[in-house]
């Protein structure tokens, strides 16, 4: 290839990566996009209550992590309520209490917890004891401020373009590279491409401290930093910098072509571990099946990284200035490795599209849909220039038009270097399958109610409150003063007298003295009579009945 054409592949590539840049400030600018979504709070939000209760119960869409420090529950006075710290139980938190010296008024509850995939969440909602107060209390650290800002999604674009830089061309070097040709400028892009890693891991930990703390990057103190680390994404981030400096120790045997099967072992361990860390901190550890979703997670990268680093390997190092018989021999070697790189790209790209959707609306329907469109249709494109490309190499014409095998490489490059930046967005936003537990936050689903009778004070809550699914029922029982009234027997049954459906005995678990859970299948929609006996004592026992509308 003559040397004009060099410096334009080159700028092509450059120019690739300057537009993903660009392309990183349509993430989101902060952490509102959470993953997890609160859907039912006892007592409700807004709901006015003749008491003031000794606990405050919130339940989310996954699995969450209290952030020390910020949860609390404000009186109406606006002193802080909370006693000890928050207990997590799957996916429900439980806040609790005292009764504050003047119990009447609103109440204000605040939190900020993070969620199975790592992403914090933050919010705050009111409840009222006899009646609402004139000036409800405010959080004290609620006013609008950006956090990490664009800080995660461009570390997550620099560790994908680091993995690039790392793993193609080290393939490359190990496997196919010509004997006379010098292999420096290859191992400088691997060592680039690790450090590269490193950095966008500390950033990472960086971004994920301000997030969840919510405060600026400037404002982080080193407790912040620990707190990380105490975590599990933490362990995780702290697992990826450790491999990484194993890695820098093995690869330069394997750059050079002279690591010995022990080494090649333990390189392609280390590079597998690697890819695990990027899903194990992610969108998949809160998939429906985790272990498949972080599996396709680790592949997907893993086949992009071979495909992208080997393709940016031949296009910089190889077309130009290598003889046109030996790259008739390379060539359809690197032909075989991107084919095969890409077919598993595609299978564990769908495979995680399929558990991230959860359903087929949510592609048109959500944020992350829609960014995954864009990222199909421009990978689309990149996978038809590459096919274009194959065909030349299957006739064994490519070795001799090399100016047109590197300007196709750099349209490739160009164009995948803005899906990575699509990539970078996408696992910054909130998977389709969460969809339907944001719309629930927003309409406010699932039903809340509080009974009190002359024995106890009932609160239940059922969500989503919908018919043909799976419900789950959380009651709680107080003495009239506000205090948890543990339960020695619970009796549930649900019936609809409309339709003529007798009642249906529910089994109820005990979650704690005062706590019992049930999970109700309500088989049509309607008004349905809940009738609920608590024991109290051998001889203390009433009963609740309320309705309850399902849709």
């Amino acid at each position: 290839m003559s040397e004009p054409w060099s410096v334009r592949t080159r700028i092509a590539v450059l120019l690739g990566l300057v537009l993903a840049l660009l392309c990183v400030p349509l993430a989101p600018a902060s952490p509102a996009a959470a993953h997890a979504a609160l859907v039912t709070t006892t007592p409700a939000r807004d709901e006015v209550i003749g008491y003031a209760p000794r606990e405050v119960l919130l339940t989310f869409s996954e699995p969450v992590t209290a952030v020390p420090g910020r949860v609390q529950v404000l009186a109406p006075d606006g002193r802080r309520i909370t006693v000890g710290r928050p207990e997590v139980r799957d996916r429900t938190m439980r806040i609790p209490v005292r009764v504050p010296e003047r119990p009447l008024g609103t109440y204000l509850v605040s939190y900020r917890v993070v969620s199975a995939d790592s992403h914090p969440i933050a919010g705050s909602f009111v409840y009222s004891a006899g009646a609402p107060s004139a000036t409800p209390p405010r959080p004290p650290d609620e006013q609008a401020r950006q956090n990490a800002g664009l800080l995660l999604p461009t570390a997550k674009f620099t560790g994908y373009l680091g993995l690039v830089l790392a793993v193609g061309p080290t393939l490359l070097a190990a496997t196919m590279w010509p004997r006379r040709r010098s292999r420096r400028g290859v191992a400088v892009t691997v060592y680039a491409g690790l450090a590269l890693v490193a950095v966008a891991t500390a950033g990472t930990w960086i971004g994920q401290a301000a997030d969840t703390v919510g405060a600026p990057v400037g404002e982080l103190g080193p407790a912040d930093l620990r707190a990380v680390g105490e975590s599990d994404v933490g362990v995780v981030l702290a697992a990826r910098l450790a491999l990484t400096a194993l890695a820098a120790v093995l690869l330069p045997a394997a750059v050079r072509g002279i690591a010995g099967r022990g080494r090649v072992v333990g390189v392609v361990v280390v590079a597998v571990c690697v890819f695990l860390t990027w899903p194990l901190a992610g969108h998949p550890v809160a998939a429906p099946i985790p272990v498949v979703s972080v599996a396709a997670g680790a592949v997907h990268l893993a086949a992009m990284s071979v495909w992208l680093g080997g393709l940016l390997a031949v296009t910089v190092f190889l077309l130009r200035r290598t003889h046109q018989r030996v790259l008739a021999r390379i060539l359809p070697a690197w032909s075989r490795w991107a084919t095969l790189a890409v077919g598993w790209l595609i299978v564990a790209g769908t495979g995680q599209a399929v558990m991230e959707l959860g359903r087929p609306t949510a592609l048109v329907n959500t944020p992350y849909g829609q960014l995954l469109i864009a990222k199909a249709a421009l990978l689309a494109g990149v996978l038809a220039v590459a096919a274009r490309q194959r065909r030349l190499v299957q006739r064994g014409t490519a070795a001799e038009h090399p100016r047109r095998v590197a300007r196709a490489a750099g349209v490739e490059l160009t164009v995948t270097a803005v899906v990575l930046a699509l990539a970078a967005v996408l696992v910054q936003t909130p998977p389709g399958r969460t969809a339907n537990a944001e719309a629930a936050r927003a309409d406010r689903a699932g039903i809340a109610q509080s009974v009190t009778i002359d024995l106890y004070t009932l609160q239940f809550d059922i969500y989503p409150a919908q018919a043909g699914t799976a419900n789950s029922l959380h009651a709680f029982v107080y003495t009239p003063q506000g205090r948890a009234l543990p339960v020695a027997q619970w009796t549930l049954s649900v019936a609809l007298p409309g339709a003529g459906i007798e009642p249906i005995a529910v089994r109820v678990d005990v979650l704690e003295p005062n706590h019992g859970s049930a999970e109700i299948r309500f088989p049509v929609a309607g008004d349905w009579t809940l009738k609920m006996t608590a024991r109290t004592t051998d001889i203390d026992q009433a009963t609740v009945t309320a309705t309850v509308t399902v849709r």
